[in-house]
């Protein structure tokens, strides 16, 4: 256990650490590997300079481990003097800054205002020249040497071919193209050409190895001036998720590709898909409502799969094949195809309509299923039909069968017997509907509703406190060590809704308002008294009237009774 003294906030309604000095960074291998969120992660489709990461990726093979984050740590701390200029994300140091006797030197040729930037680097680095060794001169023109190469299999065959007849073992057809030469000029030009390949490519290697070998007095500040720009975002995103949590436009997380508009909304959760199979096993356990997307600039050419996390507003209008605009972070546009969703609740109130809106899908779903029934059994009858008519013989007049009343007796009594239990049901409820008191009707009718939308905005409410991007980003190839929980409140700020400004109003004739404001009132007053005369005066009157009846014949009885 480490005695160094970490600080610890909560983030993302975890507890993790926060790194926010060089003196956490100097200590960062002594951190418990229980505590960092993530323990690799992919070097390339991030939003970090690959090249910063291929640097740290010491081993090479393509995954950036803990290990390699604690190496890269080390190696900062003991080339600088003071680590907390990590913290400015910048790609210039001090020369005072620079720790390491030999950078120095380099460093100081290249410095201007006591600072070294990437900028000078790749400057000098463009400007190296060195003196080549000359290429030789091609032994024959360019055409010779294209033509050689171009019939070079065929004559090859066709010289072993004549060998082969001269010894009785084949026959060469008299219509076969032949060589314009003897075998032996033939393997001469080939040896010439062969040989001044290898010379050029010889020259050509060494003037390539001598350039390299004259920038790399530069490399290893290079080196360092990326990692210095680069290594504090990379903490960030692989100690405590600051960057996803601290919800910055500016600084985004470095999974976050851009940003999707779709539907009137901005969502700006996008993350690149880099094994699609593994998407479809580990996706679906986020909780998340997630559409994916082919994503194609014609200009460029460049294409990428992305997958969106929603968390706000409907989803009535988002289906597969349904098209939208991705942004880059550098702003290039995309053409993206909605190919998968992976449905899951959004809000309580967008679960609250979810039944209603399945119902209503499965009705819709019906009817079409049978009007196309009907249409092809429609169709089919008619082709029938049409086929018996024109296998009769001519002249044979077709016979309409007699309508045939006891047939539809059946039917028609069917009909009217569940019509009238419709209307009984209906009449019965009515009247229980009546006698309650307003209070208790709006008791009956919050029950139904939670009936119906009770089990669906529950279940949403257990699975918006658990939305975890940590299955998304394990599907790309993450290891994810906790949770990064998406709460409501924080998932409503992942998706941007459209918002018009208030607009103001021009009545050019208020009377027309006025007018049609009157008409509603005046129907709800109507609508009201006529429901209190018809229907809510005579069911509270019928007890009464029952009761006077039930009165009368006590007094009857008891009448009786005396007189006896």
């Amino acid at each position: 256990m480490s005695k160094y003294n970490w600080t610890f906030a909560t983030i993302g309604n975890v507890t993790r650490v926060r790194i926010h000095s060089g003196e956490d960074i100097r200590h960062l291998g002594e951190l418990d590997k229980k505590m960092w969120t993530v323990l690799s992660c992919p070097v390339n489709g991030l939003e970090i300079s690959e090249e910063s990461l291929h640097l740290m990726d010491i081993d090479g093979d393509g995954k950036l481990r803990l290990k390699e984050v604690v190496a890269t740590a080390d190696y900062l701390c003991a080339t600088l003097v003071n680590p907390d200029s990590l913290f400015q994300q910048s790609d210039e140091i001090a020369l005072d800054n620079i720790a390491d006797e030999a950078l120095k030197p380099v460093a100081e040729k290249l410095a201007a205002e006591g600072k070294v930037s990437l900028a000078a680097v790749d400057a000098a680095i463009g400007a190296v020249t060195i003196e080549e060794q000359a290429v030789p001169v091609a032994p024959l023109e360019a055409d010779v040497i294209a033509a050689y190469k171009e019939k070079q299999a065929e004559y090859a065959a066709y010289f072993e071919q004549e060998k082969l007849q001269k010894l009785g073992l084949a026959v060469i057809a008299e219509d076969a193209p032949k060589p314009g030469m003897k075998e032996k000029d033939f393997v001469a030009m080939g040896k010439q050409i062969a040989d001044w390949e290898a010379a050029k490519a010889a020259a050509e290697t060494a003037n390539a190895e001598a350039l390299t070998a004259a920038k790399a007095e530069y490399m290893p500040l290079r080196k360092l001036l990326l990692i210095h720009r680069d290594f504090y975002r990379l903490l960030r995103n692989f100690i405590a998720f600051e960057d996803f949590y601290d919800n910055n436009d500016e600084t985004k997380a470095s999974f976050q590709a851009g940003t999707l508009v779709i539907d009137q909304r901005a969502c700006r959760l996008c993350i690149r898909v880099n094994d699609p199979a593994k998407h479809d096993s580990q996706a679906p356990l986020s909780g998340i409502y997630l559409i994916y997307c082919n994503c194609e600039n014609k200009k460029t050419g460049k294409t990428m799969q992305i997958v969106a996390a929603v968390t706000q507003g409907e989803v009535k209008n988002l289906s597969i094949g349904k098209n939208a605009v991705f942004y880059d972070n550098a702003g290039l546009d995309y053409d993206a195809t909605i190919t998968k969703i992976i449905d899951n609740p959004i809000s309580i109130r967008q679960a609250f309509w979810t039944p209603y809106r399945k119902f209503g899908n499965w009705i819709q779903e019906k009817i079409n299923k049978s009007a196309a029934e009907k249409d092809a059994k429609a169709f089919d009858d008619m082709k029938a039909k049409a086929d018996a008519a024109a296998a009769k013989p001519e002249g044979e007049a077709a016979q309409k069968p007699a309508f045939d009343i006891a047939k539809f007796a059946g039917i028609f009594a069917a009909i009217g017997m569940a019509i009238g239990m419709i209307g009984t049901m209906l009449v019965s409820v009515a009247k229980g509907w009546v006698t309650l008191t307003w209070w208790q009707q709006l008791l009956v009718f919050v029950g139904i509703l939670l009936l119906i939308s009770g089990p669906s905005m529950v279940m949403a409410w257990l699975k918006l406190r658990r939305r975890n991007l940590a299955p998304v980003l394990n599907a790309n190839g993450w290891a994810v060590n906790a949770d990064a929980i998406i709460s409501v409140p924080f998932g409503r700020t992942l998706t941007d809704q459209v918002a018009y400004p208030l607009l103001k109003k021009r009545h050019k004739n208020p009377w027309s308002a006025i007018i049609v404001t009157l008409v509603v009132l005046i129907g709800i007053a109507v609508g009201a008294w006529y429901a209190y005369t018809t229907v809510y005066r005579p069911a509270h009157e019928e007890p009464a009237a029952v009761q006077n009846d039930t009165t009368a014949v006590v007094e009857d009885i008891v009448a009786e009774e005396v007189g006896e």
